[in-house]
Formats: C-alpha cells, sequence, structure tokens
C-alpha cells in the first residue's frame, strides 16, 4: 500500500488551526470506518443466511473459503480508507463542525441569581 502524502497547508487554509482540522478529519475517519464495519458485517450475516448449512459432525473436513465471502472483503479493501476519505472531506470543507460552548465556572454571574418566590 502506497502511502499519500498530505499538504498541511491545505488544511490551515481551510481551518484556522491545523490541529483542530486534524481532530476533525480523525473523528470523521472513524464515522466512515464505523459505518463500513457496520455494513461488511451486514452483507456477511446476509451471506452467511444464504448459505447456512448444517455443520459437518467430523472435524476432518477441511472447510474452504466461501469464493462470494473473499469477493465481499475484496471490495472492501479495494475501496479507499477511511482516514483518506475523511481527509478529502475536511478539505472540501464537506465536514461541518462547531465549537462548544465554552462555561466559565469560575465566574460569579448575577444575572442569574435566583429570586424567592412566594
Amino acid at each position: 500500500m502506497a502511502v499519500k502524502p498530505v499538504a498541511m497547508h491545505e488544511f490551515l487554509e481551510q481551518a484556522g488551526n491545523i490541529y483542530e482540522a486534524i481532530i476533525v478529519a480523525a473523528k470523521r475517519a472513524r464515522q466512515i470506518h464505523d459505518d463500513m464495519k457496520i455494513e461488511l458485517s451486514q452483507q456477511l450475516e446476509t451471506l452467511k443466511a444464504l448459505n447456512s448449512t448444517p455443520e459437518p459432525e467430523d472435524d476432518s473436513e477441511v472447510t474452504t473459503a466461501n469464493p462470494d465471502q473473499l469477493k465481499i472483503s475484496l471490495e472492501f479493501e479495494k475501496r479507499p480508507k477511511a482516514t483518506e476519505v475523511a481527509l478529502n472531506e475536511v478539505k472540501e470543507k464537506k465536514v461541518p463542525y462547531r465549537y462548544k460552548e465554552h462555561v466559565d465556572f469560575f465566574t460569579k454571574d448575577t444575572s442569574k441569581e435566583a429570586t424567592p418566590e412566594a
């Protein structure tokens, strides 16, 4: 598998902070990977349900690889890696992200003081 270098200046143009862009890409890559993993397991479960046969009672039989299962696995191996897809999405600004609202717990806000009720 070849290594694809990434130009960091492209990320700097897209985001104000390179580290924030990398974190966004990493979280998106995890999402993509989880989706691909679910899709693969669903396809393999479907294939297993279609080809369900009783287990051989004799352990001397050697099980052979299912050609359909190999075909599905090779299809997933040919797909671009989740990290590559996520990096491209961040560069193309397809990944929306926002900042969490910062709450300062050390300053006292006098405008929200409790008022006694009658």
